[in-house]
């Protein structure tokens, strides 16, 4: 999983914000905010990630979350990219 070309992560005031840029704004006309969790995992994914598991034990790594608490959160997170048509 990784994150498409033209999304990015921007700061804008005290807000993270993913906007999209290019021919991805064709498809994409909004923008998505994280939080510090959400920066963290988009992070990630634009290094790429096998995963979601593989995420998820990332997220465990940095955050003192239960493995349960880290899972559900990666595939929301994921599963809300998927749906928005921003992974490859």
């Amino acid at each position: 999983m990784k994150i498409k070309e033209g999304f990015v992560l921007r700061k804008v005031s005290d807000a993270n914000v993913v906007i999209a840029t290019g021919k991805a704004a064709l498809e994409f006309n909004g923008m998505i905010t994280l939080n510090s969790t959400g920066v963290f995992l988009w992070e990630e994914l634009q290094k790429g990630c096998e995963s979601k598991d593989k995420l998820a034990e990332r997220l465990l790594k940095e955050y003192d979350v239960s493995p349960e608490i880290a899972k559900k959160d990666v595939y929301a997170f994921v599963e809300k990219l998927e749906k928005e048509n921003i992974l490859e």
